[in-house]
């Protein structure tokens, strides 16, 4: 298991691609939806697993002190096996070291006890996707002893 921040063509490729398979093919939307406005402004991360793209994750910083986390995915052949928490620990390490002091995210409903289980919490019901999918706001704020053993 590697994580990278992509930077060839075909790391790209494979980043994107992941993205798309997972987050938007099931409601049929369009090749290219995955790929949002301010992508240049944003920490990427891909977890390689035997040299292939298995999941992905960005993070930006839309105020001084909070990090967001967007787009993870991870390849439905390997959910259940620690990647994702693998990669959401390796953002939060860089938003550590950024010196964020938390991180929002918005997650599907069918995530919640994923990120629950990372020490997120629930604040409210956001939006519906796709007239579908419900998410929810979540924060989760880094405490000193956090911040000193990560």
């Amino acid at each position: 298991m590697e994580i990278i921040r992509p930077q060839q063509p075909a790391e790209w490729e494979a980043y994107y691609d992941l993205r798309y398979r997972v987050l938007r093919a099931p409601w049929q939307q369009a090749k290219g939806s995955e790929i949002l406005e301010d992508e240049d402004q944003a920490e990427h991360a891909m977890l390689l697993l035997d040299g292939a793209c298995v999941a992905v994750a960005r993070l930006h910083a839309p105020q001084p002190t909070c990090a967001q986390v967007r787009c993870v995915a991870v390849d439905p052949a390997h959910q259940g096996k620690g990647l994702g928490k693998a990669l959401m620990l390796y953002l939060e390490r860089i938003a550590q070291e950024k010196g964020y002091q938390e991180i929002v995210l918005e997650a599907r409903e069918n995530a919640l006890p994923f990120y629950l289980s990372l020490g997120y919490h629930i604040e409210k019901p956001s939006y519906l996707l796709f007239g579908a999918i419900q998410h929810f706001t979540m924060r989760k704020v880094f405490t000193a002893e956090q911040k000193e053993f990560d």
